[in-house]
């Protein structure tokens, strides 16, 4: 399975704007934290605000802002957002997919992968991820 880096980006920078809800982040501010190519990050997040998750403000006061709660936001969210289908095989999706003789169930192997990984995405949200995140940093600081 690929994770593209577009959907490590794309949730890179949600978590950055979950941590700090109440505030606008510049695409540069969310480009020097986590370290992402600010051209990239650009168009990213342009694809995120047309699936509604994150909204804009131009202006000295603007930035951006989550579209909807951080526990609202999945990882199953992000992807759909910025890659479309979970997985495909050689760019086509798994729905339609049928091989012939000893090959037959193979399609079926697929989408259970599919199905499984959906799954998996759908169960961590932002939320999830920062909570994840504050009790990591917390065994890190009583080492």
């Amino acid at each position: 399975m690929h994770i593209s880096a577009k959907a490590d980006y794309a949730t890179r920078a949600l978590l950055e704007l979950a941590r700090e809800p109440g505030r606008p982040l510049t695409c540069e501010a969310i480009a020097s934290s986590q370290g992402i190519p600010f051209r990239f990050l650009k168009s990213v997040v342009g694809e995120l605000r047309k699936a509604g998750l994150v909204r804009s403000q131009r202006g000295c006061e603007g930035g951006y802002w989550l579209g909807r709660p951080a526990g609202e936001i999945t990882l199953l969210d992000v992807v759909r957002a910025v890659d479309g289908d979970v997985l495909t095989l050689r760019g086509e999706p798994l729905a339609g997919l049928d091989y012939p003789g000893p090959a037959a169930p193979l399609p079926g192997v697929w989408r259970e992968v599919e199905e499984r990984a959906t799954a998996l995405l759908a169960a961590h949200s932002l939320t999830t991820l920062l909570s994840a995140a504050a009790r990591h940093r917390g065994r890190s600081d009583a080492a």
